[in-house]
């Protein structure tokens, strides 16, 4: 059987970008690190209850304590120049 020229198979192409952050974990405490101010942050739980909030602290760094029920964790960072950026966090 002849294969259609048109349709090749292409290979996803990731485009591999360094986070300008860093979470830290010790025990239930989190830490985010980052190179630049973090303008807002958002946490919340699996279940959707929002654990942290804040907003307008312009600072490089965040630490927040979790509730002690909790296994994993979401987290939304603004930075400063705008781009947001997400993730999953498992804790112990």
């Amino acid at each position: 059987m002849a294969q259609d020229p048109g349709v090749k198979a292409k290979s996803p192409q990731t485009k591999s970008e360094s986070k300008p952050f860093k979470v830290l974990t010790s025990g239930r405490r989190i830490t985010i690190q980052s190179n630049q101010d973090i303008n807002r942050i958002m946490a919340w739980t699996t279940t959707g209850h929002r654990v942290v909030e804040q907003t307008s602290f312009d600072s490089p760094s965040y630490s927040f304590t979790i509730p002690n029920t909790e296994k994993f964790l979401f987290v939304m960072i603004q930075l400063k120049n705008g781009k947001y950026y997400t993730e999953k966090i498992g804790v112990q």
